[in-house]
This record gives structure tokens, C-alpha cells and sequence, in this order.
């Protein structure tokens, strides 16, 4: 690195590059020469570079708080501590899926947050590629379009994320779920409301199965021309209830859904008739692995 006497004779712009956009390391004593600088453009770099250093102490101690329920269960002996959650369960086409993770301790991912609040694609995408390759082990699994409807979507994504825990190729010490609790599971579990955003296991999780379901609905778009379904998902958009009503049900639309049986013409099903002792046992093998 130049000495800070050299810095000091660079271009602004020059400047700007190396520790805002290469957020290169700032050597000691350069904030304060910025601030007595003065060029107006180095005062205002000053400004840019304390404001990302609160920024990254602010996403730091996020960070720390979203790890609050690992730590209390490392700090209690439980080494392996795996986040489930699930994505799809509102949309009228296609799976619901859930993701399971295991993360390495006091992983800190920057960004990392309940998949829902992650509203650009493409950086879900790199993030879950980051998750799959820092993870201990990570693994999803689905529930088909026809065990949704034998089940409700209710039971359905209790199934998935059955399919997914089994899927781990490490077995957990101890599993946090988003707001429920998985059916026949062998490791003690808590269920946390609103666990996507209170939890990193669980935030992984939900940028898996949400990363995971999307891809698959992309490969239904190019199957189903005309549908939309590379850009609502399967949710029940405007876009998708209009090509729905106008090119009718494909076999991935959940016939146990009111708007789907309406175009269908087919009478409005009470799914909360369906037991839960319905999805009692689960096909292990079914879980896909990774």
C-alpha cells in the first residue's frame, strides 16, 4: 500500500475506486486527512467511508443476533444444529419444497435473511450457492403436486420438510424449524414463528428451498408455453390467473385449490377433513441429497 502522503495525491475518482468500490482496506490516519482535505470531493469520500464502516458494524451485530438460538444450542453441546423451511405453499402450480441446513458455527453470511426479504433473484441465487458450499451438509425435498392434494398443502409441506431433514447426510444433534414442528422426527426440534427471519439456520434453509423451487418452475415454463410461470412461480398473480382461466388446468396446477377447481368446474374441497396421521410414515429415500 502507498504511503498515506502518496494517497493523499491521487484523483478523487482514483480514490473512490480503491476503498469504495474495491472497499480496500483504509490505512490509519487517511479518514482524518480526508476530513481536513480541502477538495470537497474528499470530504465527501470521508463521509462514504465512515458510512460504510457503520454499515458493516450494523450487519455484523445482525448477523450475531440471527445466530442467538445456534449459540445457545452450541454453547449447550448440540454441535450440529440444522435449519428446515419450506417455499411454495400459496401458489395454485407446482411442488411445495423445503430446504434443510446445517451451518459451520458463528457462520456469518453477509445478506443473509428470510429468502422472502432477498427480493433480487440473482443474489438469492449466488447465496445459496455460497450456503451449499460453506454448509456442513445441506439437502431439500419436495411434496408433488398429487400428494398436495391427497394430503391438504398443509400436511403436504410437513412432508417436505420430513423429506429434507431425512435427506442430511449428517445426522443433527438438535433442528429448528420455521413455526412448526416436523412429524416423526428423531433429533429434539423447536418450532420459531417467524424462524426465517429470527434464525441463520433457518434463513439458509428458506434461501434453499425458495432457490431450489425456482429452478423447477423455470423448467415448467419452458414445458408450458403461454403460462408465465418463469416469472410469478406458480403464485396466483393476476398474469397466472388470467392464463389459467384462459388455456385451462396443466397437470402441475393443485386441483385442491379453489381457483383451480373453479376452472376445472369442479365443487370447492374441505381439506381440513384430511387427517394428519396421513403422512405418518415418509419414504426417506425420497429425499433429494446433496
Amino acid at each position: 500500500m502507498l504511503s498515506l502522503e502518496a494517497l493523499l495525491q491521487k484523483p478523487i475518482p482514483e480514490l473512490r475506486t480503491l476503498f469504495i468500490d474495491r472497499a480496500r482496506p483504509v490505512p490509519r490516519g487517511f479518514i482524518e486527512a480526508l476530513e481536513t482535505d480541502s477538495r470537497q470531493g474528499a470530504q465527501y469520500l470521508a463521509k462514504r467511508i465512515r458510512a460504510r464502516w457503520r454499515s458493516n458494524r450494523s450487519e455484523g451485530q445482525r448477523l450475531h443476533f440471527l445466530l442467538r438460538f445456534e449459540i445457545e444450542l452450541w454453547a449447550e453441546g448440540y454441535s450440529y444444529v440444522a435449519g428446515v423451511d419450506e417455499a411454495g405453499m400459496a401458489p395454485l402450480a407446482g411442488p411445495v419444497v423445503a430446504g434443510a441446513v446445517i451451518l459451520p458455527r458463528n457462520y456469518k453470511l453477509r445478506g443473509l435473511n428470510d429468502s422472502k426479504k432477498i427480493l433480487d433473484g440473482e443474489i438469492r441465487e449466488e447465496m445459496a450457492k455460497q450456503i451449499k458450499h460453506d454448509a456442513v451438509c445441506w439437502s431439500f425435498g419436495f411434496a408433488e403436486v398429487e400428494e398436495i392434494d391427497r394430503l391438504n398443502i398443509y400436511h403436504a409441506g410437513l412432508l417436505a420438510m420430513q423429506r429434507a431433514f431425512h435427506g442430511l447426510s449428517c445426522a443433527p444433534d438438535f433442528v429448528l424449524v420455521d413455526a412448526r414442528r416436523i412429524p416423526n422426527c428423531p433429533a429434539p426440534q423447536r418450532g420459531i414463528i417467524r424462524g426465517d427471519a429470527l434464525s441463520a439456520s433457518i434463513a439458509a434453509a428458506s434461501i434453499i428451498a425458495k432457490t431450489t423451487r425456482d429452478a423447477y418452475m423455470l423448467e415448467q415454463d419452458r414445458a408450458y408455453e403461454g403460462y408465465g410461470f418463469a416469472s410469478h412461480k406458480g403464485y396466483p398473480t393476476p398474469e397466472h390467473c388470467r392464463a389459467l382461466k384462459a388455456l385451462g388446468a396443466l397437470p402441475i396446477h393443485r386441483r385442491s385449490f379453489a381457483r383451480v377447481r373453479e376452472v376445472l368446474g369442479l365443487d370447492p374441497v374441505q381439506t381440513e377433513l384430511f387427517e394428519p396421521e396421513a403422512i405418518s410414515s415418509v419414504d426417506a429415500a425420497s429425499a433429494q441429497t446433496h
